[in-house]
């Protein structure tokens, strides 16, 4: 007689487990809470894109999954996102990756060198906006965080309408592209981009929007799109 599987080896649901890349453990631990192991695979890939990118493919290439999906905490674009909304990104952008120059900076596409945007399946993307309340919007990545009102208002007319900033959907849709697996961004704003003030941060705010939403996600209709899409 077989022995029965552990919690961690129970067979994953028909159309296969959502694939949630996160940056840091607490994320992971939130995603957790609000989906349970059954209906996720969570990995926890580190800061920043290049580290999203390897844990990415890392897993990708351990076993298929039918859609990714980068999530945790971010900063909002007022007054698109303010502090504890949650943002569904329907582009995801590499928002530094170019080259500055005396005409000011241009971003790796205007040089010919690549891409700087990933679009998520529309439909999937409605998907996460009804089942959550989010704003839906551009979110940047970026290697460095915005600590200025400077540098904000040049992010926000550089990409109009940006909802979010945060350092790893980017690096996700990248790899996620590599293999032929759509990819969405789903961001919960735990602070304002602009001026660096770590006392205005309400993370723990934050991370109780990441549960709520990830206990509100429609995991069958996600993964059925991904497939059909």
């Amino acid at each position: 007689m077989s022995p029965v599987p552990t919690r961690d080896e129970q067979p994953a649901p028909p159309r296969g487990r959502l694939l949630v890349v996160v940056a840091v453990a607490a994320e992971a631990e939130a995603v957790l809470r609000g989906a349970g192991p059954d209906r996720v695979r969570v990995v926890t890939a580190g800061v920043g894109p290049a580290a999203a990118a390897a844990a990415t493919a890392l897993a990708l290439a351990e076993r298929p999954h039918p859609l990714v999906l980068s999530a945790g905490i971010a900063g909002g674009f007022a007054p698109h996102a303010p502090v504890g909304a949650v943002v569904a990104a329907d582009a995801i952008l590499a928002a530094d990756l170019g080259a500055q120059t005396p005409d000011g900076f241009q971003d790796v596409a205007a040089l010919g060198f690549g891409t700087v945007r990933h679009t998520p399946p529309p439909a999937a993307v409605a998907l996460l906006a009804g089942a959550t309340g989010a704003v839906v919007g551009p979110v940047l990545t970026v290697s460095t965080v915005t600590g200025s009102a400077e540098r904000a208002a040049e992010l926000a007319a550089r990409h109009p309408g940006a909802a979010a900033e945060a350092m790893e959907g980017f690096g996700v849709a990248e790899a996620a592209a590599r293999f032929g697996v759509p990819a969405l961004e789903l961001r919960t704003v735990s602070n304002a981009v602009g001026p660096r003030d770590r006392a205005a941060w309400r993370i723990g705010e934050a991370l109780g929007a990441l549960e709520r939403a990830f206990a509100a996600l429609p995991y069958d209709r996600l993964l059925e799109e991904a497939l059909n899409g």
